[in-house]
C-alpha cells in the first residue's frame, strides 16, 4: 500500500530547528521519528492484520504530540504531561536518556491511552472478542518494531547527544536495549489495558476521572525520570 510519510518528514524538520537552536526536545524527537518511519516502512510491508487501521492510529497518535508542541510554543495551555516535559528540556541538565524517557513515558502512557480511545471508541460495542483480540495484536506487533529500532536510537542519537554512551553500550552489548525494551513493552500493555477501561466507560464523568488518574500516574513517573541520577 502507498504510504505518505508526511508525518516523518514534519518531525525531522521540526527536530532540526530543536538541534539548530541547542532544544533538548530534539532528542525525544529524532527517536520518535525514526520510530514512526519504521511503523509506516511495516505498513507498506503488511505487517499488521490490519494496517489501514494501524496507519489511522499512527496519524492520531502524532496529532497529540503535535499539539501539545503548537500548545507550549504558542503560550496555551499544554497537557500536563507535556508541560513539565518540555519545561525539564528547557530548564534542566538532565541526561540524555532522561530527556528521551521523559517524552516516550508522556507519549505513550498517556496520548496514546487517548488515541486507542479515539480510534477503538467509534467500533468497540460491536467488534467480535476475534476483532478484539486482532486489534490487540497488531497493538503488540508494535513492540517488535520498537526492538527493530532502540538499537538505531542508542547509535544515531543517544551516543550521538552523549558520546559516553558509546562505551556503556560497547560494554553491556545489546543488554541495556533489551532493558529499555521491557520497559517500554510493560508500559504499552498497560496503556491497552488502561484504554479497554476507560472503552467500558459511559458516563462522562467517569471517563474524566479516569483520565485524570492515567494522567495522574504518568505526572508521578515523571517526577521519578526527572530526578538527578536516578539511573546511576
Amino acid at each position: 500500500m502507498s504510504i505518505d510519510r508526511g508525518v516523518v518528514e514534519k518531525m525531522l524538520a521540526i527536530a532540526g530547528t530543536f538541534e539548530m537552536n541547542k532544544d533538548n526536545r530534539t532528542i525525544f524527537l529524532y527517536c520518535y521519528s525514526m520510530m514512526t518511519d519504521n511503523m509506516l516502512m511495516a505498513i507498506e510491508q503488511n505487517r499488521f492484520q490490519d494496517n489501514v487501521w494501524v496507519e489511522q492510529l499512527l496519524h492520531r497518535f502524532a496529532d497529540y504530540y503535535f499539539d501539545s508542541l503548537s500548545c507550549y510554543d504558542g503560550g496555551a495551555t499544554t497537557p500536563k504531561v507535556w508541560d513539565e516535559v518540555y519545561k525539564a528540556a528547557a530548564t534542566k541538565h538532565l541526561h540524555v536518556l532522561q530527556h528521551l524517557l521523559l517524552g516516550v513515558n508522556a507519549h505513550i502512557n498517556y496520548d496514546l491511552v487517548l488515541t486507542l480511545n479515539d480510534i477503538l471508541s467509534p467500533e468497540w460495542d460491536h467488534l467480535s472478542e476475534a476483532k478484539r483480540e486482532m486489534r490487540y495484536h497488531d497493538h503488540c506487533l508494535v513492540n517488535s518494531i520498537i526492538g527493530q529500532t532502540i538499537d538505531k536510537v542508542q547509535d544515531d542519537v543517544v551516543e550521538k547527544f552523549s558520546p559516553s554512551m558509546q562505551v556503556i553500550d560497547t560494554l553491556m552489548g545489546r543488554f541495556d536495549e533489551r532493558i529499555l525494551l521491557k520497559l517500554i513493552s510493560e508500559w504499552r500493555e498497560s496503556v491497552w489495558h488502561h484504554a479497554c477501561e476507560l472503552l467500558a466507560l459511559k458516563n462522562e464523568e467517569d471517563r474524566a476521572a479516569y483520565i485524570l488518574e492515567v494522567e495522574n500516574k504518568v505526572l508521578k513517573r515523571t517526577d521519578w525520570l526527572d530526578t538527578e541520577f536516578w539511573f546511576l
